[in-house]
């Protein structure tokens, strides 16, 4: 980005929000509290927003605030409408990471000292283990957790990232404690916030974890309570397991590998059928151990949707391999490694024991004939590939050319050469028939995605290494998120919404199994290889058909703003099964009824919205709620019994000694703000925490449904500069530091046009840095229209403009609120402030009279309540100079006035209008064509006749007659071109158009599109002369023409009458001829000096003074300018003026003079009352 010139503007916007920030922490602006009295009746008219409390193990960035916009801009523009608003902020600390960073640290100083003294780099670089280059698809379950490897950027050490944070030593020495995380980042993170002017109620934020008693108590209420209701089941989870320690290994434990958790896997069975090869008899069919029994080679995939599209296995050749039998006495042959994983999840007979029936090498399986699970083809062959490897899956491979790179570059190269065939024992037909089969459309890459790439890339072999790392970049991801399944049965459905039906359909039939291993390897302290086993855990019961069923309901009343949000909903509530809800380690709340275990963070967040009502009371702002409560009530006081009271409005009241009032008031706020009107978060928690919070609300509420959510608002992943966001590469802003590079509504301004959909969104640095112009220069504005408000225009505001301006400013209004309503704050940027901005600036320069005061005024107060949701500190400022008393967050919505829409397509019609003279007269200027030597510039024209036309063309109007026609009866579609072109061919009075007619119908649907079906009408809503007449001294000046008529068609030649049309007025240029005279100024001192202008028939005083304006820009009120002539045309101009004297032998000219032009004799003579006079070649201008 370009270096900034200077930061006065940037500082002035921060010294305004600096100080509206102080102004609204003096009056509590956005505190709230629940009327005295909630009656079932009461209409609440309130609204309650709520965001996913960010984890606290570091400073909100630039994606954290983005979502939660979406919270502040909806709660700055209900409040306008009316309503009582409520925007809540919890800091999540719960889970795993902060305890690992900090015991990370705690084992850095053991190892290396305090500051520690780490190894060399170099020592550090052999220890690495090889990048892999494997595109892994996101856990959807893994929700928050999955980030903290994120927090990490390039550093090795916990220590190094730390500091990039800026601490010092001694300072990160603390954080070895995991209770400092808590009490560090938190009030930074509300620091930053309160930077940012959210209209957050502080005194209901809190602090996660057993450090906070009263929110521990809550957590643990709501876990007992599903308990009791049958939610929570305890038995077998997969987790991270050390074999050799003989329990799981948490972070904690482990030397390498933290913050890895299970990948989830499809095991497909390819059962090794007839006919049998020679080589796979004697080592494998033969051997007494698998004789009789089914064999498999099972392949770990994670998109068993391509398995449609199977038209081999791969087998490393040289690779060892186990055959082993299985819990169902089948034979699976796989690596080792991978057997050793299975025999943790049930698989084999034994747990941890893997029953090894003989080893055999890859090459010993090629070329056996196998049947899988979904392909088309009925038999496929296990075929040769040598870059496999041993450390991830199991070691065979699906193959799906038509979608992956590998595997359509390793088929190829087997077609291709003959040798590499041979070599490997592998017959012609068990390659050479098999092609790619279409099973996926991929938008840009067709179906047959990896071929396409792969030629794109020119890949000639599967040792393109490189090569092939890119172009699965290209289509892996996109294949998974954005493609649509074309196989029979999911025709239609996009790629991510089937893989879970898929996967389950499989294992239902017996052709697959579920497989976990860790997403990269894990060695426990005691230098174990970790495995993934099934181990007992506390566990939601989320696949439980009555509670699946409830969360649908909640489903079919959820307001979800985009059809995409509601379709992962879907496909995620049709998936989602058990999830462990229970930890070893880390910070959080202990089970009731099991302490060992802590409840992890996607579970302790679920309801938490139900305490944002109370936690004031409890806590006072305490964020950790160890302080005074407001209500004297004690966490050891809110027993069950006391906490059902509040929000089961049927419990009865409590044995307690807490009053009764208290307790009152605590559910009347709970009852006032319930349900969420709108949660807002990115589109990665709608598989996890959003479903969560669906399924939890019907567990605790089942029977009130007036307690469940409203409105989920999803959005997409925020980048900035077009890249994704990353530490490493220095692509990054933490919300502080984009507040101090662009201001707070700078920034906001930005995040608001980032985007609204749930595509990723751009957040623009030189968009941020065009902000900080935009409204320093508004600012500006309003106080120079506040200055000189005596000087604008009043009486009747009745001109074109004015009417035009007023529709303009109530259409923008009525469009704004419309984006509000639907949380489209990209599309209500554009509306209520780019576009009402532009309305703004056409008024200004069109209306030559001058702006009227009352619609300046009623423009500047409309603009600052229609940016005031997004803009608040620049809006509430403004509010200020225009003398309004409170604060702007206090006012209403404005309330729209008349629109008239042929008003505005009749001002539009003048923009277009006047721009397309413009391209005309430029076109005008340009030298001929196709004259050798003939450069010359055509002299500037002076006049100007605008044709209009009444009616269409004949040939036009038939075309469109029938277009009309084709429309109407139709319903609103017009056939292909075609049909159009077919039954106008057979119109004889088209015949000679022909050419001409199919671009006219082109052209018209184009329009269609854009604007509706008003451009099949015959004629024109709004009468084109007029408008074009009122507006005729702008059109005049901003061309700098003398002089435009406005003509209809019907008076023009047969060119005019032919290709004008109504809407698309013809305009004829031309240079009227003139005689050059002289006009001086006798006055000294002023500036002005003598010119020359030409004089032609017709002009009068006014038109020589407006063109004498033209051409010196010093004279600005026409007005004041005197023009005569001398008395003695030829004498007059040789004689010295006298100072003091300067009208003596001069005689004005009045309005009433005509000039006449001999252009023959290049002589001017002016005409008034009858008689003529002479003028010479001088004329003499004063300005008073």
């Amino acid at each position: 980005m370009a270096e900034r010139k200077g930061t006065a503007k940037l500082d002035f916007l921060r010294k305004i929000e600096l100080e509206i920030q102080d102004k609204w922490e003096k009056e509590k602006a956005f505190e709230i509290n629940a009327p005295a009295t909630v009656g079932e009746s009461t209409n609440k008219n309130k609204y309650f927003v709520t965001f996913p409390y960010p984890y606290m193990n570091g400073r909100l960035h630039l994606g954290h605030t983005f979502s939660l916009s979406k919270c502040e801009f909806g709660v700055g523009y209900q409040s306008l409408k009316g309503k009582k608003c409520l925007f809540p902020f919890g800091l999540h600390c719960t889970g795993m990471p902060i305890k690992a960073c900090a015991d990370k640290l705690k084992r850095e100083m053991e190892l290396y000292g305090n500051p520690p003294q780490f190894p060399d780099e170099d020592e550090e670089e052999k220890e690495k283990p090889e990048a892999s280059d494997e595109i892994i698809i996101k856990d959807k379950a893994k929700g928050k957790k999955s980030k903290a490897a994120a927090k990490t950027g390039t550093a090795t050490f916990q220590w190094d990232i730390m500091k990039s944070l800026g601490l010092n030593d001694q300072e990160i020495a603390e954080f070895a404690n995991a209770e400092h995380w808590l009490e560090y980042f938190p009030p930074l993170a509300v620091k930053d916030l309160k930077m940012m002017g959210v209209k957050v109620d502080w005194r209901r934020s809190f602090t996660t974890t057993d450090a906070n008693p009263f929110y521990d108590s809550f957590v643990r209420w709501q876990f007992v309570t599903l308990k009791e209701r049958k939610k929570i089941k305890f038995g077998k989870r997969y987790t991270i397991y050390s074999p050799k320690d003989g329990q799981p290994c948490m972070d904690h434990d482990r030397q390498t590998g933290e913050g890895v958790g299970p990948q989830e896997y499809t095991l497909i069975k390819m059962k090794i059928v007839e006919p049998y090869t020679a080589k796979f008899k004697s080592k494998v069919f033969y051997s007494s151990a698998v004789k009789g029994k089914n064999i498999y080679l099972v392949a770990a995939t994670l998109r068993p949707e391509t398995m449609f599209g199977q038209t081999n296995c791969w087998v490393r050749p040289d690779m060892k391999y186990v055959a082993f039998e299985t819990a169902s006495r089948d034979i699976f042959i796989c690596t080792a490694r991978s057997a050793r994983n299975m025999s943790f999840q049930g698989f084999t007979k034994e747990n941890g024991v893997v029953p090894v029936v003989m080893e055999i090498l890859g090459q010993d399986i090629l070329g056996c004939a196998l049947s899988a699970p979904l392909t088309s083809y009925k038999i496929i062959y296990a075929l040769p590939m040598l870059t496999i490897k041993e450390d991830k899956g199991t070691g065979i491979v699906t193959s799906v050319p038509s979608d992956a790179p590998d595997d359509i570059a390793a088929l190829r190269d087997l077609k291709k050469k003959e040798a590499l065939r041979e070599k490997y024992g592998i017959e012609d037909k068990m390659v050479l028939p098999f092609e790619p089969v279409p099973i996926i459309e991929i938008p840009g890459y067709g179906n047959l995605s990896a071929p396409l790439v792969c030629d794109e890339l020119k890949i000639q072999s599967q040792n393109d290494k490189e090569k092939l790392v890119e172009a699965k970049e290209k289509v892996y991801l996109k294949g998974f998120y954005e493609g649509i399944m074309l196989v029979d049965g999911y025709k239609g459905q996009k790629v991510q919404d089937v893989k879970k039906p898929i996967q389950k359909m499989m294992v239902e039939k017996g052709d697959a199994m579920i497989y976990m291993e860790p997403e990269k390897q894990v060695m426990s302290r005691s230098c174990d290889e970790c495995v993934v086993a099934h181990c007992d855990q506390w566990y939601l019961d989320y696949g439980n058909a009555e509670w699946k069923q409830q969360a649908n309901e909640v489903l079919k009343t959820l307001e979800t703003f985009c059809d995409e949000t509601r379709r992962n909903f879907e496909a995620t509530l049709a998936w989602l099964q058990e999830h462990a809800c229970s930890r070893t380690y880390g910070l959080g709340t202990r089970l009731p009824w099991d302490e060992q275990w802590l409840i992890e963070s996607l579970s302790d967040s679920t309801i938490y919205m139900a305490y944002y009502t109370v936690a004031h009371l409890l806590q006072g702002g305490v964020l950790n709620g160890q302080g005074a409560s407001p209500l004297a009530i004690k966490p050891e006081q809110m027993t069950r019994e006391v906490w059902d009271f509040i929000f089961f409005k049927t419990s009865p009241f409590p044995k307690t000694n807490i009053p009764k009032e208290h307790l009152q008031r605590l559910r009347r706020e709970f009852e006032y703000w319930y349900p969420v009107d709108v949660r807002v978060s990115g589109k990665d928690l709608v598989p996890n925490h959003l479903s969560y919070y669906l399924y939890n609300h019907v567990a605790m509420w089942p029977k009130d449904s007036g307690k469940w959510p409203q409105a989920v608002r999803a959005n997409g992943h925020l980048l900035l500069n077009s890249e994704k966001m990353s530490k490493s590469t220095g692509n990054f802003l933490t919300l502080s530091q984009a507040i101090e590079k662009f201001s707070a509504d700078g920034m906001r301004l930005a995040l608001a046009d980032a985007g609204d959909t749930v595509e990723d969104a751009n957040f623009v640095e030189t968009m941020a840095d065009a902000g900080i112009l935009r409204l320093y220069t508004w600012v500006e504005w309003v106080k120079e229209m506040i200055a000189n408000q005596n000087n604008l225009r009043t009486g009747p505001a009745d001109t074109f403009n004015d009417r035009v301006f007023a529709s303009e400013i109530n259409a923008g209004i009525l469009k704004t609120e419309q984006h509000y309503d639907r949380m489209m704050y990209k599309e209500a940027l554009k509306s209520g402030f780019f576009e009402f901005q532009a309305a703004k600036d056409k008024y200004r320069e069109l209306a030559i009279e001058g702006m009227h005061r009352d619609l300046v005024f009623q423009f500047i107060e409309r603009q600052t309540l229609l940016l005031a949701p997004i803009c608040p500190h620049i809006c509430e400022y403004t509010w200020g100079l225009l003398g309004k008393s409170g604060s702007v967050m206090k006012t209403t919505w404005p309330v729209a006035g008349p629109v008239d829409e042929i008003l505005i397509r009749s001002s539009q019609y003048l923009m277009e209008t006047a721009h397309d003279l413009r391209l005309r007269l430029k076109a005008y200027m340009l030298p001929p064509k196709n004259k050798k030597g003939d450069t010359k510039i055509p002299a500037k024209p002076s006049h100007c006749n605008i044709y209009v036309a009444k009616s269409y063309p004949p040939w036009q109007h038939s075309a469109l007659s029938l277009l009309g026609k084709h429309y109407k009866s139709n319903n609103k579609v017009l056939p292909d071109n075609k049909v159009i072109a077919s039954e106008l061919g057979a119109l004889p009075e088209l015949k000679k158009y022909m050419k001409r007619v199919m671009p006219f119908v082109a052209m018209i649907k184009e329009n269609l599109e854009k604007n509706g079906p008003r451009v099949l009408d015959l004629e024109l809503e709004f009468d084109e002369r007029a408008v074009l007449m009122e507006n005729l001294v702008y059109l005049t000046n901003s061309l700098e023409l003398e002089q435009i008529d406005v003509l209809f068609a019907s008076e023009g030649d047969d060119k005019v009458k032919e290709d004008c049309c109504p809407g698309k007025p013809f305009s004829v240029f031309r240079s009227e001829p003139g005689v050059c005279v002289s006009l001086v100024n006798p006055q000294p001192s002023n500036g002005l000096f003598s010119t020359k202008v030409d004089i032609r028939q017709g002009d009068n005083r006014d038109s020589i003074i407006r063109r004498l304006a033209k051409v010196n820009r010093l004279i600005k009120d026409l007005s004041r300018v005197k023009l005569m002539r001398y008395e003695d045309p030829v004498l007059g101009p040789r004689r010295v003026p006298v100072l003091g004297q300067e009208e003596q032998g001069k005689v004005p000219i009045s309005n009433k003079s005509v000039f006449n032009v001999n252009l023959e004799e290049r002589r001017v003579t002016l005409a008034d009352n009858g008689l003529s006079a002479d003028i010479g070649d001088t004329l003499v201008y004063l300005v008073q």
